[in-house]
């Protein structure tokens, strides 16, 4: 697609007063036309961002992150990434979604006047519909509520086989579906280091799946199991009453359960209210387009890493790549551009990502931006709490997916996530509702404390540029490479799992060992990177890993064939437990 870099100045007469304003020339300048003045002024000039994408042909929205394409939907998505970055630390009062009713439903006015009872209602449908799916198997009465149509997004997920294999498992597909909803296989793929070099690997992220298909699989599945959609409604709000949850929706309308899952990501409502409207601990920020034109076109970068950080508006951003070929043609490619931020006053911005995009997405493909077509334009913000994954703060109201914050915080998007825990998850779900252990105390047992995902911060942390640092400008590129490196030569049961978000404190423990012997120069550069609060923080989960491990390893053969011959809640809580320590140490990852 080719684009002019020439600035357009736009003629408009209009009326103001009764004289009419030209917007042309000198701000300053006035010119006399006969009996009228015509006051000069200019307009503003669009951005190359909002000229290639207002130039892209774009469908209509749909639920979950990156469904939307357009300009617009660029500009709203930012405005509340400003407001992210210029809150306060911790905003208090936010819009209250749950109110706890403190008695009976059944016996209320309002129980025979519900449009619908169910055992489970999922809000949020675009990753909801796989957790609705699982528990349909099971057997209990599912409905979902989608604010838009329950539909997948265009631009394709990029996952492996194995993780897929986990949602055939469950229930939630059949093996030959995996087939039908993959648009685009591709091998190798490799981990890039500029002026470092390359580690390639092979079936890591190497599936394109097509959410368009998979979600209509699926929602096809969970109809057929007796599952309820309602599409078009918004959540106004949830009702908790002693017996029932109560989902309030528009125009005096509810729906009521036993519990309401709340699967409406990162944005969810119910979770602002349960942080409080505290800002996020770290942000991962994407930009990103799916084009046509690339001849080169068989392999994948799962990550790329630029070679010193760039200055970007007030800020510095050290930027990270993938690269995959679609689904869509054989010539066509999606690239992404991301970064890890804090999110702060003078943070950079979606659109001035995208204006850095387009200079140094074509050097990075070796392709020009003249000779291709871009077929959508991608971006997305990923915000991130240390204290994740988030506890139940309500009887009956169990976050799922980006809402419970159950991904990694270097991870942009939650479905392999989703997909490695949909079964003790659902499983973990199905046994709370036959025993009716719906407490907010016994719900958080489903999102337990796992420390091998809050190890994780130190990554993300090192991984982010400073705006004020004394640490080289390709420190991070440098310190990528070692880790990368390292794994590399301790083979596969060290690299694949870190791949794929898992961390393991066997595999960490070497790696972290093999780079200290081999780079002790970068150890100074680390302390400065991340901080010694940091660190010593990271050193608590580090430590806490090594004692899941153990418990794992050790204590749950001991436990487990005891669980039969405990009192049933007592049976549900270790079996939640033992759980914890198999998925917080990441045993649950096999090769």
């Amino acid at each position: 697609m080719k684009c002019s870099a020439g600035l357009k100045m736009q003629r408009e007469l209009q009326p103001f007063n009764g004289i009419s304003q030209l917007a042309v020339g000198n701000p300053f300048q006035q010119k006399k036309y006969g009996r009228r003045t015509l006051l000069c002024r200019p307009q503003a000039v669009a951005s190359r961002t909002q000229r290639i994408m207002e130039s892209v042909s774009v469908s209509g929205e749909v639920g979950g992150a990156g469904g939307a394409y357009s300009y617009e939907a660029l500009k709203r998505l930012d405005q509340i990434w400003s407001n992210i970055c210029s809150t306060q630390e911790v905003v208090q009062e936010p819009q209250q979604v749950v109110s706890t009713v403190p008695s009976s439903f059944r016996s209320s006015d309002l129980a025979n006047k519900s449009q619908g009872s169910y055992d489970v209602l999922v809000c949020g449908g675009t990753l909801g519909i796989f957790i609705a799916t699982a528990l349909c198997a099971k057997g209990l009465s599912v409905a979902i509520v989608e604010r838009n149509v329950l539909k997948g997004r265009e631009q394709e997920w990029n996952i492996s086989r194995k993780e897929l294999m986990e949602l055939v498992e469950v229930g939630v597909l059949e093996e030959e579906d995996i087939d039908r909803a993959t648009a685009a296989k591709f091998n190798p793929n490799r981990c890039g280091f500029e002026r470092k070099g390359d580690i390639w690997v092979e079936d890591i992220l190497n599936l394109g799946v097509s959410p368009v298909k998979l979600i209509e699989i699926v929602k096809k599945r969970f109809i057929s199991l007796g599952g309820v959609i309602f599409e078009g409604c918004s959540v106004a709000g949830i009702d908790v009453y002693e017996d029932a949850a109560v989902l309030k929706l528009s125009e005096d309308k509810f729906l009521s359960s036993r519990l309401i899952i709340d699967a409406m990501g990162n944005f969810s409502p119910v979770v602002k209210q349960i942080r409080c409207g505290r800002k996020p601990d770290g942000v991962c920020l994407v930009v990103g387009t799916c084009a046509r034109g690339f001849e080169k076109n068989s392999d994948s970068d799962v990550i790329y890493s630029s070679s010193s950080v760039k200055k970007v508006g007030n800020s510095k951003a050290q930027y990270f790549w993938e690269a995959f070929p679609a689904g869509s043609g054989p010539l066509d490619r999606t690239t992404y551009m991301f970064t890890y931020v804090e999110p702060q006053p003078g943070s950079p911005k979606l659109e001035e990502l995208l204006e850095q995009y387009w200079d140094l997405m074509p050097e990075y493909q070796g392709v020009s931006l003249e000779n291709l077509e871009i077929l959508r334009v991608i971006y997305g913000i990923f915000p991130t709490y240390r204290e994740s994954p988030l506890p139940a703060a309500f009887n009956r109201v169990l976050q799922f997916g980006d809402a419970s914050g159950i991904q990694s915080p270097v991870s942009f998007g939650g479905f392999g996530s989703l997909t490695r825990h949909l079964g003790r998850l659902s499983s973990g779900i199905y046994e709370a509702m036959n025993g009716d252990y719906l407490e907010s105390q016994d719900l958080s047992l489903l999102n337990p404390y796992m420390p091998n995902l809050s190890a994780s911060w130190l990554f993300q942390r090192a991984m982010s540029a400073k705006k004020h640092t004394s640490v080289p400008e390709d420190f991070i590129n440098e310190l990528l490479y070692a880790n990368f490196n390292c794994m590399q030569r301790l083979g596969d049961p060290v690299l694949r799992p870190f791949l794929q978000d898992v961390v393991q404190f066997g595999p960490l423990s070497k790696t972290l060992g093999l780079v200290m012997l081999t780079n002790p120069q970068i150890l100074p550069s680390i302390f400065k990177q991340v901080g010694i609060p940091v660190l010593l923080d990271w050193s608590k989960h580090f430590v806490m890993l090594g004692y899941y491990t153990f418990l794992s390893t050790f204590a749950d053969p001991v436990v487990r064939p005891l669980l039969n011959t405990l009192p049933s809640k007592m049976s549900f809580r270790w079996k939640r437990h033992l759980e914890a320590w198999k998925y917080g140490a990441g045993l649950d990852y096999k090769l």
